[in-house]
């Protein structure tokens, strides 16, 4: 991969590559954007098939955490770390804190948190380099499953939202969602759902997730190879990304795609080209699940749990404003959730 290139493509402002010998750390901050303010984006560990890997996705995340704050109107950027690691094995509190060291020579620029493959121990250990990161303990987004479950509630109204806009109802007593993936957010989205009486079919490579699911829930399991071909009203994406390209697209046999995995769309142009020619409602990702940097913003704001519910709550409108612009402006929906963001990028 040509960085420089990618760089360019996606307007990316700074990549920091972090190495360690001693400490084994391999690693590399992504800084997308800082005209609305410091960069916000997660620490996430994975084992990348290669370096490319690593570097794509904290690239492309980094970007679609400017564009999910500007959509809302934050005071902040986009950014992301990724360590290249086994975070069941090859985690230490040296690699952390020598990842601290590194944030903190960025001045600011870049404020990190708990991601994929990371948790609040981590952050505690960054903490000790750095006052540049959140989600260590005794905050209120390491408090139990909070993050996590404000993530989950914007995805629940942006269904709803979806629902509304679509079918002429954003009640989901008897709709069917077909949920892919039931880590935190996957899972406490399925109780939401039930609660509000949708019908639930699920889908995860952990088998154990499967059961606990059907179990509290009395969902019907799938085969996670087999969710796409699901007859369903909601297809809910909620683990990688990518998922939505020329292999699952044609088995879809749903009328929205609303979830919470990041960078669904293989390829936006054309992958969102073809939801729209099988008649496919997409509601952006970025916009619905951005429930968790909504939370992260008010805590650094100062502001209390109560208000930060009420902030995820502007997932609704938001997601209907980008459906209208998206209706009157003869534009994929991603495109005008892109436009949404934009204007507010020029206009900070």
């Amino acid at each position: 991969m040509d960085v420089w290139k990618e760089m360019k493509r996606l307007h990316v402002e700074q990549v920091v590559f972090c190495q360690e010998e001693q400490d084994g750390l391999q690693a590399v901050i992504a800084i997308h954007s800082t005209t609305r303010g410091p960069a916000l984006g997660g620490c996430r560990m994975w084992m990348y098939d290669s370096e490319d890997d690593a570097v794509l996705d904290a690239v492309r995340l980094a970007r679609g955490m400017t564009y999910k704050a500007a959509v809302f109107g934050l005071p902040y950027g986009g950014g992301k770390a990724v360590i290249v690691g086994n975070p069941q094995t090859d985690k230490s509190a040296a690699k952390f804190r020598t990842l601290g060291r590194f944030i903190e020579r960025l001045q600011g620029r870049y404020v990190t948190g708990v991601d994929l493959g990371t948790t609040v121990r981590d952050m505690d250990w960054i903490r000790l380099e750095t006052a540049h990161v959140t989600d260590t303990t005794g905050t209120i987004m390491a408090a139990g499953d909070f993050t996590a479950e404000m993530t989950a509630y914007g995805v629940f109204l942006g269904m709803k939202a979806s629902a509304y806009f679509l079918l002429g109802s954003g009640d989901l007593n008897g709709r069917t969602v077909a949920v892919q993936g039931l880590g935190k957010v996957g899972f406490l989205l399925c109780g939401m759902l039930r609660d509000a009486g949708a019908n639930l079919v699920i889908a995860d490579i952990d088998s154990s997730r499967v059961e606990r699911a059907v179990k509290a829930y009395h969902a019907k399991a799938a085969a996670p190879d087999d969710i796409y071909g699901e007859s369903c009203d909601i297809f809910a994406p909620c683990a990688l990304g990518g998922v939505l390209n020329d292999v699952t697209i044609p088995q879809l046999r749903c009328k929205i795609v609303a979830g919470a995995a990041n960078n669904q769309l293989l390829e936006e142009i054309r992958h969102g080209e073809e939801l729209e020619k099988r008649g496919i409602l997409y509601a952006p990702d970025y916009v619905l699940n951005a429930g968790g940097l909504i939370i992260t913003a008010c805590e650094l704001q100062g502001l209390a749990q109560a208000d930060m519910k009420r902030s995820v709550e502007r997932v609704y409108g938001t997601l209907l404003q980008v459906f209208e612009i998206a209706q009157q402006e003869g534009l994929q929906t991603w495109q005008a959730a892109n436009r949404l963001a934009e204007q507010n990028l020029l206009h900070p």
